[in-house]
């Protein structure tokens, strides 16, 4: 542990961000799954309404820091190919 005052305080608030950010990656884990078991399921409607609730999600955590801006376009970029690949086939 730190002896500077200023420096333990920024470890308690350091830890304190680490698993308020890790309860928002989960969260997003979990909401591109449901996306994902939609597509595989082929259930096209499913699919675009959780899709929809994922980017949500994603563009509220990269908002909030949590994730970067580009990796929040990235996951967001993928889940709509899958969605839109799997409409494509379903069709």
């Amino acid at each position: 542990m730190a002896n500077i005052k200023s420096q333990k305080k920024r470890i308690l608030q350091d830890e304190r961000r680490r698993v308020h950010n890790r309860a928002i990656r989960t969260a997003l884990k979990t909401s591109t799954k449901k996306v994902r078991e939609a597509v595989d399921g082929q259930d096209a409607e499913a699919a675009e309404a959780r899709r929809r609730e994922a980017n949500r999600d994603l563009d509220k955590a990269a908002s909030k820091g949590a994730i970067h801006k580009r990796t929040a376009a990235r996951r967001k970029s993928r889940l709509a190919r899958s969605v839109a690949g799997s409409s494509a086939t379903a069709e």
